[in-house]
């Protein structure tokens, strides 16, 4: 049958053109590092996706393939083949018109992941190549590019067709272009994170992967009938639980709101948000509306049953969110995003409308299942408790021993007071900080020295975190408090620094305390990782002086043997054991100056991952551990 009803030709409206790509792809996919690289698949996907909630596709085939390449197919409508109104196929204006594509109106699209319209056209410009095959209307249709340059000829403005065939759907085959991208192999857990996390939005779809890029080849369905109720037993399935996960669903003003909740024997709060199947890594308004109403409700019910009496205080949103587990996913037919990789939804009435269903639908949960609601409140009273304790502790802590800024002993600060220039150094040991100190440039660079290994904070509770002298320094360096989980008492406005750069020793002491450092920020301070402000500086391992020629800095072994395999004349080969061993030149020119320093930022592209990985590496279960890191050690030159 074919289900082409209501998406053709004159569902595809253009924009603007296709010229800035490539001059500028971070604006398009966030970054040219692996996370861009693997927005191409989800960009691609995503528009697959789109055809699901359509209600015309239910299977999507994505393939990392033997050649670096990526094939993503779909049984949906296939795109639009027909003469356009700008004269020429509407699928070839969808694949190299920036802002083409039937999202526009709602008429072939209620509700859509790929909003913007850019998706096709980005990744087509990105590639070294992009080949595109349309079944639609009994043909099959192919078209060709090379970087968004079109190298298959159209006849009489059409596509080409190359054969018969009964089914619909679109397939297409894209390879990142190496001159764009850092790096061009597609990471494969991220995507079968992505591609997992997909499935259970999406009860009726199923995803099947493909990864034939390794001697045997990975086939993994997904498909996942309970949906968000899966993905929450999924996200608690190493946690003690206290009830059956909460699931609810309603609908008003045209968006609908899902969302699912169980509570657990943990002190943090994992609530995931999701917009048109988009993962919203900062969350947003919806994310707000939930929290604010559930929060409410909490209270109210509190006071209703006693627990809560006339003089005692309201619990706060992290009392009563203390140990819940969420997914609030929302279809919405007009969203509106901060940034195209659309990390954080800014629809105000997606608030409202969430803020609405979730009370009304939470309060009948409630009503009939007064032990959960018992089990919910007896989480917010433990955690108020705590709070309140941890609360005296940072008054103590951070109020009257507050340390000055520029004179606490250990902060050797910079002269500029403008943060956009400035950037401050974590520095293990006295050594490599006194070398460091000396090094910089005094006019815009902080030179912060700690001592050893600072506590792990995925073990520890918050008032032993405040009461670290390490940790407290940093909170009052970097200007901008403290968060017990997303956005609390933390204001990112007042950091003082737009890099914060760990520069530890390049073994594996040097790699557990940058570990510990990101495990601090990510629990605690995690708006610092998502706004791009935390860095890793890449100091060298070597140092090869030729007998004749230029000195060179090499910074692991793979680099020390291309070396070797490309001067076959003596050399002296000078190994760095710790930054401490440099002096202020070499610390200058390898590892603190704009100019020569290599620099690796931070990034967060899985929310779930990130926090499993986080548990997993820094908590207390010990064989997980051992096998995660045997099973992984091949890929020990992490892409952090």
């Amino acid at each position: 049958m074919a289900k082409t009803g209501g998406y053709d030709e004159s569902s595809i409206s253009v924009l603007e053109g296709l010229e800035a790509v490539r001059k500028r792809p971070g604006m398009y996919i966030g970054s040219v590092s692996r996370k861009g690289l693997n927005h191409l698949i989800y960009e691609i996907v995503d528009n697959a996706v789109d055809e699901h909630l359509a209600g015309a596709c239910d299977t999507i085939c994505v393939t990392l393939e033997a050649d670096g390449s990526c094939t993503v197919e779909d049984n949906g409508r296939g795109v639009p083949v027909g003469m356009h109104a700008k004269g020429v196929s509407a699928a070839r204006i969808v694949y190299t018109t920036l802002h083409a594509g039937g999202k526009f109106d709602d008429s072939a699209y209620k509700t859509s992941g790929g909003l913007h319209g850019v998706g096709s056209s980005v990744v087509n410009a990105l590639s070294t190549h992009m080949d595109v095959w349309i079944s639609r209307d009994g043909y099959i249709h192919h078209d060709g590019y090379e970087r968004g340059i079109p190298v298959v000829e159209l006849e009489n403005g059409l596509l080409p067709t190359i054969g018969k065939t009964k089914k619909t759907g679109t397939k297409v085959n894209f390879l990142p272009d190496p001159e764009i991208f850092e790096k061009t192999r597609f990471k494969e857990d991220e995507v079968k994170s992505r591609m997992h996390e997909t499935a259970y939005l999406n009860p009726a779809l199923t995803i099947i992967y493909e990864d034939k890029r390794g001697p045997e080849v990975e086939h993994i369905v997904y498909h996942e009938e309970e949906g968000i109720i899966g993905f929450v037993k999924d996200l608690n399935k190493k946690n003690e639980v206290l009830h059956d996960v909460v699931y609810f669903k309603g609908e008003q003003d045209g968006i609908t709101v899902e969302a699912a909740f169980q509570y657990t024997n943990e002190f943090h709060e994992n609530i995931l948000g999701f917009c048109n199947n988009i993962f919203n890594a900062e969350g947003g308004t919806h994310i707000t509306g939930f929290k604010t109403v559930f929060t409410t409700v909490i209270n109210s019910y509190a006071r209703e049953l006693g627990i809560l009496k006339e003089k005692d205080s309201n619990f706060t949103g992290a009392d009563v969110r203390n140990g819940m587990t969420a997914i609030v996913s929302i279809k919405h037919p007009d969203p509106r995003f901060e940034g195209q990789t659309k990390t954080k939804l800014d629809n105000q009435d997606a608030a409202r409308v969430t803020a609405k269903v979730t009370g009304d639908e939470i309060q009948l949960y409630f009503d009939k299942n007064l032990e959960v609601l018992k089990t919910v409140i007896s989480c917010a009273e433990k955690a108020a408790k705590i709070r309140k304790t941890e609360e005296r502790a940072k008054t103590n802590l951070l109020t009257k021993q507050k340390f000055s800024f520029d004179s606490n002993g250990k902060l050797a600060n910079c002269e500029s007071r403008d943060a956009s220039i400035c950037e401050i150094f974590i520095v293990e040991g006295d050594s490599a900080g006194g070398s460091a100190k000396t090094a910089r440039d005094r006019n815009f660079q902080a030179i912060l020295p700690i001592r050893g290994k600072i506590l792990n904070v995925e073990k520890a509770s918050i008032d032993k975190v405040l009461a670290n002298a390490e940790i407290k320094t940093m909170i009052n360096a970097f200007g901008c408090g403290f968060s017990e989980g997303y956005g609390n008492d933390f204001d990112i406005t007042k950091l003082r620094y737009d890099k914060i750069i760990i520069m530890a020793d390049a073994d594996v002491d040097g790699a557990h305390i940058s570990t510990l450092l990101l495990t601090l920020f990510y629990r605690f301070m995690p708006e610092l990782i998502y706004e791009g402000h935390v860095y890793v500086a890449m100091p060298p391992l070597y140092k090869a002086i030729p007998s004749k020629g230029e000195e060179e800095y090499l910074y692991d072994d793979a680099a020390l043997e291309r070396y070797r395999r490309n001067h076959k004349s003596n050399f002296t080969l000078q190994r760095y054991k710790g930054l401490g061993e440099m002096d202020a030149e070499q610390l200058w020119e390898t590892t603190l100056n704009p100019e020569t320093r290599i620099l690796k930022r931070i990034e967060i592209e899985d929310g779930r991952m990130a926090s499993d990985i986080t548990e997993l590496l820094m908590g207390n279960d010990v064989p997980p551990r051992k096998m995660f890191i045997y099973e992984h050690a091949k890929d020990a030159a992490l892409d952090i």
